[in-house]
């Protein structure tokens, strides 16, 4: 702070003074380790649906979700992830 003492108004090319004009976000990132909130809760609503058909992915993962809606299409029974006898009821 004591750059203020000595700029009090920002001075253009100064480093310090644009140092001091940085303000760091910690909002939701683009990252590949974070997932968007809309694509979340498109994920959630798939895996519901998917449920209200009686069909049990292995995971909330879409990619998981799509292959258990295809394998209970192909085969005309609810797919169960978890059943002994090979996932279709």
């Amino acid at each position: 702070m004591l750059h203020r003492k000595t700029h009090p108004v920002d001075v253009d090319g100064c480093f310090g003074c644009k140092i001091l004009g940085i303000n760091l976000n910690a909002g939701e990132a683009s990252t590949r380790t974070s997932m968007s909130t809309k694509k979340w809760d498109a994920e959630l609503q798939a895996y519901r649906d998917a449920r209200a058909q009686g069909i049990q992915p292995s995971s909330t993962r879409m990619r998981d979700i799509q292959t258990a809606v295809e394998v209970s299409n192909r085969a005309g029974k609810a797919f169960k992830a978890d059943d002994s006898t090979g996932g279709l009821l």
